[in-house]
C-alpha cells in the first residue's frame, strides 16, 4: 500500500505543474490586466506613463517566462504574492476565507448523506412500488431545478416570509449555514440517491442475497453488513467528487447568500483581474482534487478486497 501510495504522488506532481502552467499562461493572456481594471473603476484618465509605471510595480512589464518563474519560485518557498486590489498577503486572505468553505462542506456532505443514502436504500427496497415512484419523482424535480433557483426559492420562503433564516449571512454560524447547506443537499441528494438506488438494486440481483436470504439470515442483516458494504465504493465515489466541488467553494451559493467563502472570493477575483488570487484559488483546487483522487483510489484498495489481492498489487 505504502510502495502504490508514494508512486501515486509521484506522478500526481508533474500534473500540478502542467496545471500551475497553463492557469498562469491564461491568465496572461487575457484581454485585460489588473491596471486597466483599476483605472476604468476609478473614472478618470490615466497617462500611459503612470499606467506603465504600475505595470513595472507589479511586475507585469516582464517576459511571461520571467513573470512565471518569479511566481513558482515565490510559491515553492510558502510566498503566494500579494492581492494586486487589497494589497494584502494572498496566503493570509485566502486563509481566512477556509472556515466558512470547510463548514458548508462539512454541514452540506452530512446533510446529503442522511437524505440520499436512506432514500436510495429505501427506493431500491420498494422497486417500482408507489414509495420507488414517488422518490424517483422528487428526484428528477431535483435534479432539474438549478442551484440558483432552488437558492431563491429557499430565500423567499425561510428567510423573506418565514423570516427564520437570515437573508444575507451573518458570519460563520449554523443559522446563516443552514439554507445554503439545504440548497447543495437538495442538488447532491437527487443526483446521488439514483445511482445509490442502482447499486443497491445491482447487489439484490447477486446470488450471495438470495442465497443469504434462503438460509433465513434477516434482510436488515444481510443489507447493512454485505449489500451496504458491497456498495461502498460507489457511494464513496460520489461523496468524494462532492467534497473536492465544495471545498473548491460553489459561487453562485455563495453569491447569493454572502456566504463569505473561497468561491466568493474567487469571483470578486476575477471580476478585478486579481492575477495572484485566481493563482491561489487555482493551484487550491488542484490540490484539493488532486488529494481526493489520492485517497479515493486508497479508499478502493482498503474496502474491496478484489482490488487489493488484483494486479495493482504488484506494481
Amino acid at each position: 500500500m505504502k510502495k502504490y501510495a508514494l508512486k501515486r504522488v509521484l506522478q500526481l506532481i508533474p500534473i500540478l505543474f502542467v496545471i500551475t502552467f497553463l492557469s498562469f499562461a491564461m491568465m496572461r493572456l487575457a484581454g485585460s490586466d489588473v491596471v486597466e481594471q483599476k483605472m476604468l473603476n476609478t473614472g478618470s484618465e490615466v497617462s500611459e506613463e503612470v499606467i506603465e509605471a504600475a505595470r513595472r510595480e507589479l511586475g507585469l512589464d516582464q517576459p511571461f517566462v520571467k513573470q512565471y518563474g518569479i511566481w513558482l519560485w515565490k510559491l515553492l518557498h510558502g510566498d503566494m504574492g500579494t492581492s494586486y486590489v487589497s494589497g494584502l498577503p494572498v496566503f493570509d486572505t485566502f486563509i481566512s476565507k477556509l472556515p466558512a468553505t470547510i463548514l458548508l462542506t462539512l454541514t452540506s456532505i452530512v446533510l446529503t448523506i442522511l437524505i440520499s443514502i436512506p432514500l436510495g436504500i429505501l427506493s431500491a427496497v420498494k422497486q417500482n412500488r408507489f414509495t420507488d415512484y414517488l422518490i424517483r419523482a422528487c428526484s428528477f424535480l431535483g435534479n432539474s431545478m438549478p442551484n440558483f433557483f432552488v437558492a431563491l426559492l429557499l430565500m423567499y420562503f425561510f428567510a423573506i416570509r418565514l423570516r427564520i433564516f437570515p437573508v444575507i449571512s451573518k458570519g460563520i454560524e449554523l443559522k446563516s449555514v443552514f439554507l445554503p447547506t439545504l440548497t447543495l443537499a437538495i442538488a447532491m441528494s437527487a443526483k446521488y440517491l439514483r445511482q445509490v438506488r442502482a447499486a443497491i438494486l445491482d447487489e439484490l440481483n447477486k446470488p450471495y442475497v438470495i442465497g443469504a436470504r434462503a438460509r433465513g439470515i434477516p434482510f436488515h442483516v444481510i443489507m447493512f453488513r454485505s449489500i451496504l458494504k458491497a456498495s461502498l465504493v460507489t457511494i464513496i465515489t460520489l461523496l468524494t467528487l462532492s467534497i473536492g466541488s465544495l471545498l473548491g467553494g460553489t459561487a453562485i451559493i455563495e453569491s447569493i447568500f454572502m456566504w463569505d467563502g473561497v468561491g466568493k472570493l474567487a469571483v470578486d477575483a476575477i471580476n478585478m483581474r486579481d492575477y495572484p488570487m485566481i493563482q491561489a484559488y487555482v493551484m487550491w483546487m488542484a490540490i484539493i482534487y488532486v488529494v481526493v483522487n489520492l485517497l479515493t483510489d486508497l479508499s478502493y484498495r482498503w474496502l474491496d478486497p478484489r482490488i487489493r489481492l488484483g494486479g495493482m498489487e504488484n506494481e
